[in-house]
């Protein structure tokens, strides 16, 4: 079926009214969920196919939570769903004011191929509750797990409700160049661009869900082997290819040598003394950015790593010091399991370098010192952080996840998944008397001072 014939098809089911009822939106959660887990073995083997991740890895940072995301939206769904009641200003006195909550209509959902299981289902879980019908366009580069999503949307639900596009850049333009009432994507800030060009020949509202050079600050109070152990679990998880993991560290002097020792030992204890043969660690997605990573390795600040195996697509948890920002692994964004390691001597050089690259989605910060943290969360601009820790953040259903300014725009997680995908109407009901006369024509100086006394 043609694209266009697809969307029309979901527009008029989306103008049945069907999606509007609760039960529809909570039996969708039901059965998707329900499909989710029967092809769950399906999905942690293609996860394993197309990144290498061990089942445990796949299960924490993808499958568990999304169950934990349908799992708080359906308990959450009916409150989510009623007409909020707000306060009606004394100007429109005998009279009701309220918030409708409607879905866009037809949405399209883009998502990448470094969490392919997460980023797609989740947003799709706020577009159901919110009662839209959906469109998904999975990643092109993670071709197994695209094809079980594929599966289990077809099996789960009606395509003139949500069903599944499968390709590369010529599907992907020919669904930008149609209209939806949404647009959720995530991916690169390059692409993001493209993305907001198209959608604005439409109209279309749009959530960007993107990323950047995230940084971390290790400070002369830091636990160091805490900041150690932390930030490479944030940083090679996945083998670096996640939007919010650390990608360059900032370590004060006064701890700067301590820190990388520590750094290399954890690297060892997590991952073994030969990364490359450990079944657990994963792989680079495909040899186009195999190669582009191993060109961002500078020999010359090698201080661990480095090793790289062609046939698997791997590359070992590498660490660079005494690194510029006229590296070349400061040029860009990394997502891969490079940690380049800045010095700093005072606080007051921390803000020139991080706010040489473009808005960030993710900060961490390790120190015990709360005014500084207080500080450089005051001054800089950013998506979403942790302090202590990295990653975490993002598991919150409490806390709105998305970037700003070239990381991103909009948020989801949690209820701010269903506002996503929902327009609230603003509804003022008036009662038939008091009817003033002071706003009707003609105009008169009384009239005119009662105005001013009420606005």
């Amino acid at each position: 079926m043609l694209i266009n014939e697809i969307v029309e098809n979901q527009r008029a089911y989306f103008i049945s009214g069907i999606t509007l009822f609760f039960e529809h939106r909570l039996d969708a959660l039901d059965k998707l969920e329900e499909t989710i887990r029967k092809h769950e073995k399906e999905i942690l083997a293609a996860l394993k196919a197309d990144l290498g991740k061990s089942e445990q890895e796949a299960y924490m940072t993808e499958l568990g939570l999304v169950y934990s995301s349908l799992k708080y939206t359906k308990k959450h769904l009916r409150k989510w769903s009623k007409p909020k009641r707000v306060k009606t200003p004394l100007v429109n006195f005998r009279g009701k004011s309220w918030r409708l909550p409607s879905p866009y209509g037809n949405v399209l959902i883009m998502s990448p191929w470094n969490y392919p299981i997460l980023l797609t289902l989740d947003p799709l879980i706020g577009a159901l509750a919110a009662g839209n019908t959906v469109l998904v366009k999975p990643g092109s580069y993670s071709e197994n797990v695209s094809n079980v999503l594929a599966k289990i949307i077809a099996e789960a639900f009606p395509p003139e409700y949500v069903t599944v596009v499968l390709g590369g850049r010529k599907e992907n333009t020919e669904l930008l160049d149609t209209k939806f009432d949404y647009i959720f994507f995530t991916g690169s800030p390059a692409v993001g661009k493209i993305v907001q060009a198209k959608a604005s020949v439409h109209l279309t509202p749009i959530s960007l869900e993107l990323g950047g050079k995230s940084p971390a600050i290790v400070d002369e109070t830091a636990k160091i082997n805490l900041a150690a152990r932390r930030l490479v679990f944030g940083k090679y998880t996945n083998v670096g290819q996640t939007c919010i993991a650390p990608d360059y560290v900032l370590v004060h002097d006064a701890v700067y040598e301590k820190f990388i020792a520590a750094v290399k030992n954890e690297i060892v204890t997590q991952f073994g003394s030969d990364p490359l043969l450990n079944k657990d660690y994963g792989k680079i997605i495909n040899e186009h950015h195999f190669d582009r990573l191993l060109g961002l390795i500078n020999e010359e600040k090698l201080v661990h790593g480095g090793e790289s195996n062609r046939e698997t697509l791997q590359i070992a948890p590498t660490v660079l010091k005494d690194v510029t920002l006229d590296d070349a692994v400061m040029g860009e964004e990394i997502f891969g399991p490079i940690m380049p390691i800045i010095k700093y001597h005072n606080d007051e050089e921390l803000e020139p370098i991080i706010l040489h690259n473009p808005t960030p989605l993710a900060f961490y910060i390790f120190s015990e010192r709360d005014e500084f943290i207080e500080h450089m969360h005051n001054k800089i601009s950013f998506g979403g952080g942790s302090v202590n820790d990295t990653l975490q953040h993002i598991a919150s259903h409490y806390m709105p996840f998305g970037g700003v300014g070239n990381s991103g725009m909009g948020s989801y997680h949690g209820k701010w998944s269903f506002d996503t995908f929902t327009h609230y109407k603003s509804i003022y009901q008036k009662k038939a008397k008091p009817d003033l006369s002071m706003r009707y024509q003609p105009y008169s100086e009384k009239n005119y001072k009662r105005i001013r006394k009420f606005l």
